[in-house]
C-alpha cells in the first residue's frame, strides 16, 4: 500500500503532531480518528484550523533528516498546524479497502477550499496507493492558485516520482509561466528531458524575438541536450548578459557533457573558478537581478 516504511513515518507523524497541537486539539483529532466514522473524519478534515490554530511547526534538522530518509523530499517544515493536523488525520485514514480509501480522500479534493487543497497536496508523499493519484496531481498543475501550486510544486517528491514525462513538462513550465521559485521543485535536474529541452527552446526564441526577458533558470534544464544552436546563445550571454544571466550561462556550460562547452568555459576562468568552489550553483544565484 505505501512505498515507503509507513510505521516509521507514523511514529513520527504521531509525536510531531501532538507536541505541535495543544491538549484539547490532540484529544478531539483522535476521538475523530478512533470513531472509524467518515461523517467524523469529514468534519474533523474541515474543522481543523478552528481546533488546532495555525501556529507553524517546528522540525528540528535532526528529525528533518529522519524524514528524510524515511521518504526523500518530505519536509514537515514551515507547515502550519492545522496542515499538519490534516496529514495526520489522513494518515490515519484505513487503507486497507483500495476502493474505499480513494473514493474517501478524492472526496476530500472535490469539495475541498483553497487550504484544504494546499494540505491534500501535500500529502500526496504519504498517501497509500500512490499511482492512484497520479491524474489528481496532473489536475491540480491547471490550478491558477498560488498557494495550491506552491504545495504540488514546493519541496513535494511527489511529482518527481510518478508523474509521466508530459504532465511533469507541464508542471515545469507552469512553474516558470507563475514565477515559482523552481530551486525548490524536486527531480528538476533528474528529470530534465528532450522534450522539455525543445520546448524551452521554442519558448525562449519567442520571449526573444519580442524582446522580453528571459529567466536564466530555465538554462538549467537544457545542459543534458546542449548543441550547436544553444551553445551559441550561452556563448551570447556569458559575454553581453546581465551578471545573473552570465552565471546562469556559466552554470549550464558546466554542467553539460558537451565539450564545446566545456572549452567555452574555459574562457571565462573567473566563473569556472566560482563553481568549482562551491561559490556560484543554482541555490546561490539570486531569482533576480
Amino acid at each position: 500500500m505505501f512505498d515507503y516504511d509507513a510505521e516509521r513515518l507514523r511514529l513520527i507523524l504521531t509525536e510531531l503532531t501532538r507536541s505541535t497541537l495543544n491538549s484539547d486539539a490532540w484529544i478531539w483529532l483522535n476521538e475523530k480518528i478512533n470513531s472509524g466514522k467518515i461523517a467524523d473524519f469529514n468534519t474533523a478534515f474541515v474543522l481543523m484550523p478552528r481546533k488546532t490554530g495555525k501556529s507553524v511547526v517546528h522540525v528540528s534538522d535532526e528529525l528533518s533528516e529522519e524524514i528524510n530518509s524515511i521518504k526523500p523530499g518530505l519536509t514537515f517544515k514551515n507547515w502550519t498546524a492545522d496542515r499538519l493536523g490534516r496529514i495526520y488525520l489522513i494518515f490515519n485514514l484505513d487503507a486497507t479497502d483500495h476502493a474505499v480509501y480513494v473514493k474517501t480522500v478524492e472526496n476530500l479534493f472535490l469539495t475541498a477550499e483553497v487550504s484544504e487543497l494546499v494540505a491534500l497536496y501535500s500529502s500526496l508523499p504519504v498517501l497509500a496507493w500512490a499511482d492512484a493519484w497520479k491524474l489528481r496531481c496532473a489536475e491540480g498543475i491547471r490550478s491558477n492558485i498560488g498557494s495550491v501550486l506552491e504545495a504540488i510544486m514546493y519541496d513535494n517528491p511527489y511529482p518527481s516520482d510518478y508523474l509521466d514525462e508530459n504532465a511533469w513538462n507541464q508542471l515545469v513550465m507552469k512553474a516558470f509561466f507563475t514565477d515559482k521559485d523552481v530551486n525548490r521543485i524536486i527531480g528538476l535536474d533528474e528529470r530534465a528531458n528532450a522534450d522539455l529541452k525543445a520546448t524551452i527552446s521554442d519558448y525562449t526564441a519567442e520571449r526573444k524575438a519580442a524582446g522580453r526577458k528571459i529567466n536564466p533558470f530555465l538554462w538549467r534544464l537544457t545542459a543534458k541536450f546542449m548543441d550547436a544552436e544553444l551553445l551559441n546563445d550561452l556563448g551570447e550571454l556569458i559575454k553581453h548578459g546581465s551578471k545573473r544571466e552570465k552565471q546562469a550561462a556559466a552554470l549550464t556550460l558546466y554542467y553539460s557533457d558537451f565539450q564545446p562547452a566545456a572549452d567555452l568555459l574555459d574562457e571565462h576562468p573567473e566563473f569556472l573558478a566560482a563553481i568549482k568552489n562551491k561559490e556560484l550553483n543554482w541555490d546561490t544565484l539570486n531569482p533576480e537581478d
